[in-house]
């Protein structure tokens, strides 16, 4: 296949395109799925004035690469005299899958002047020089970093640096070949080190800001952020980051203050007006949560996630033109990928709300289906993990570091710290139900689901790609009582920032419960909560729900299946490793005798009743999960048996998860 790709490349560079196509279209047959083949197939159709057929393959290739960064860049050629909008939306979408894309900012200068743009038309032409006059080696490491060659784009980047050790775009490289990896402090140093070297090296510092973002260490990002807009006071990028950052440390009316003032500029801005919608939301201004979608949404043809937006509000209804509107829009050929699967969400919410379930569930497998396709997901790779935790947290290794009978207090929890209270399980289980009815009480601070345990057991895992040997969780039989106290202390530490200093806070990152092994023996005070829910009405919630991020075993009902097997397998090898250290509580047994289950939950963290507990829709408080609206209304039980009006689509779940039922 190599040969036919090389042989179609020198065909293309000598115009002769007809038989380079006929080369890469024989390839299809074959490999329908392969890059160059579809790739060189748009360019040939391009060049032979063939557009909307080049659109068409580009289509393709986006439904099987969707971040293929060259597929978006070719779209814009072949929108360029046609549709100027359609082209910047294309070209914008290139160069920021790969910043490297010379040709793209190229067309955008001259598309932002065409538009009266000029700052961006600058901000173009700048990133024109600056690539223009970077080393081959670095621009084709930007490259392969896109086209997740990391192994590659790492060895290259590294063979760089060893002859040029001080080059900052070199080590802003390698930093993003580190977040790639998830190895996250080594990308934070190296970007240290790259602003200690060229502190007016903007990109770096925006970086820098993701990176720390990504980290939990908000507010040194919002510094980051603070600084990067004192020296470029009208770029929407740095007041974007600032107003990102604003929200992340719970500086909501900031952030919604920024974003309507970047309106003020840019009125008809269709990601801004999501994000300020995003932050209505969390903060439980609904009314004009939906405002800022709805226009976001008559602001560019096609967004799809403006329409997300509005249904994942979960009590908004949809208009039959609004259903119409969407019907068309994910059907038109020119609706990119991630628009098309937002689309087809949005649709399955809207029908399901209707009543006419057959529709919905059509919707939602071929959102669901889009979606996969841009993941990497494999259930066998899980599995392996779940039971390398079984394998390794015993009851021997718990009792090495358990504290001294006569110890009240472990020694790496002083009796001074907040207790952190974590809510593990299945999305959709009522984890944020619970955390509403706790972050109710007096004594505990309701934060957000925080990706700190899960960004340790990275740490600990090392460096390597998906066939690596893993480090962790074998790791965990290695640690010092010392190393192990330090990373508990560090926790306590990096999530004060979410506290309001109440004497217990709660981390709801329901993944969590593939670390409870980590999570004791880092914080033996730690208390933990097992939500749990039918596992077909949570198998079906979790099928139609759209996640922000993560949960990549969510859009397929067998991947949901075997998730869920792995689930309840570990939880149980949990309490009975760990006898009394986890509730269970049962969703459908909150819903139906809430009192009652309200005072097991208070009792079990040690919390003494409170009255507010059981008025938990009344705590005003940011929520920032997809099940914000439902836990500012009462108790209800409608949404129990959902599942049942799908039940003869559901076999692939049922199958898998009724062996432990």
């Amino acid at each position: 296949m190599s040969d036919s790709i090389t042989e179609a490349k020198l065909l293309l560079q000598k115009k002769q395109f007809s038989n380079a196509l006929a080369i890469t279209s024989n390839l299809l047959t074959r490999y329908p799925d392969n890059i160059e083949a579809l790739y060189l197939t748009a360019v040939c159709q391009r060049y032979l004035q063939q557009p909307q057929q080049a659109l068409a393959t580009l289509n393709t290739l986006k439904s099987y690469h969707p971040n293929y960064a060259r597929a978006y860049q070719e779209e814009g050629h072949n929108y360029r005299l046609s549709n100027s909008q359609a082209a910047i939306s294309a070209y914008e979408k290139a160069v920021q899958l790969n910043a490297a894309l010379i040709a793209s900012w190229k067309n955008l200068n001259e598309l932002y002047r065409a538009e009266g743009q000029i700052w961006s038309a600058d901000h173009a032409q700048n990133q024109v020089d600056y690539w223009s006059g970077m080393p081959q080696a670095l621009v084709s490491v930007s490259s392969l970093i896109n086209e997740d060659n990391v192994v590659k784009a790492e060895e290259i980047c590294r063979f760089f640096l060893k002859k040029q050790p001080k080059h900052t775009e070199a080590m802003r490289l390698l930093a993003a070949i580190g977040v790639k990896h998830k190895v996250l402090d080594d990308a934070e140093f190296l970007l240290e080190s790259c602003l200690h070297f060229d502190p007016e090296f903007h990109q770096a510092r925006l970086d820098y800001v993701n990176v720390l973002h990504k980290r939990q260490r908000y507010e040194k990002a919002l510094e980051q952020a603070l600084l990067l807009r004192s020296k470029s006071p009208n770029d929407v990028r740095y007041q974007m980051a600032v107003a990102n950052e604003s929200q992340a440390v719970g500086e909501f009316n900031q952030a919604i203050h920024i974003y309507r003032e970047i309106l003020n500029q840019l009125p008809d801005n269709s990601g801004v007006l999501i994000m300020l919608g995003h932050a209505y939301k969390t903060v439980g201004e609904t009314d004009n949560a939906v405002t800022a979608y709805q226009k976001a949404g008559a602001c560019q043809e096609n967004f799809g996630d403006a329409f997300w937006s509005l249904a994942n509000l979960k009590t908004y209804s949809f208009s039959t033109d609004e259903i119409t509107t969407m019907q068309a829009r994910e059907q038109a050929p020119n609706t990119p990928f991630e628009d098309r699967f937002h689309l087809s969400f949005a649709l399955g919410k809207a029908f399901e709300d209707a009543g006419d379930y057959s529709q919905a569930f059509s919707y939602y497998a071929k959102g669901n289906a889009l979606k996969k396709q841009q993941l990497g997901y494999q259930a066998a790779r899980v599995d392996a993990e779940c039971k390398a935790q079984i394998e390794v947290c015993t009851p021997a290794l718990f009792s090495q570091h358990a504290p001294p009978s006569n110890t009240p207090n472990p020694p790496n929890i002083q009796t001074s710290q907040a207790t952190p209270i974590f809510i593990v399980g299945l999305p959709r289980a009522g984890s944020t139900l619970l955390e509403q009815i706790l972050s109710s009480h007096s004594m505990v601070d309701g934060t957000m689901e925080l990706p700190n345990i899960m960004s340790l057991s990275h740490r600990l895992n090392g460096r390597g790609g998906i066939d690596k040997p893993k480090r962790y969780p074998q790791v965990l039989a290695e640690l010092s009582a010392e190393q192990l106290g330090k990373f508990g202390e560090e926790f306590i530490r990096d999530t004060e920032v979410f506290r309001q200093g109440a004497p217990f806070f709660i981390d709801k990152m329901p993944n969590n419960f593939r670390h409870i092994g980590l999570i004791h023996l880092i914080l033996p005070n730690a208390i933990i909560i097992d939500a749990r829910r039918d596992p077909m009405s949570c198998g079906f919630s979790i099928f139609k729900q759209l996640f922000a991020e993560g949960q990549e075993f969510s859009y397929n009902l067998e991947d949901i299946g075997k998730y869920y097997n792995n689930y309840v397998e570990l939880m149980a090898h949990w309490n009975t490793t760990l006898p009394g250290k986890i509730l269970k509580m049962q969703y459908e047994d909150v819903v139906t005798d809430f009192e009652e289950q309200v005072r097991k939950l208070l009792d079990f963290c040690g919390l003494p009743f409170e009255e507010s507990c059981l008025n938990f829709y009344k705590t005003k408080r940011s929520v920032r999960t997809a099940s914000a609206e439902q836990v500012r209304q009462p108790i209800y039980q409608s949404g129990m048996q959902q599942w049942k009006h799908f039940e003869s689509d559901l076999g692939p779940l049922s199958t898998l998860v009724s062996a432990l039922t």
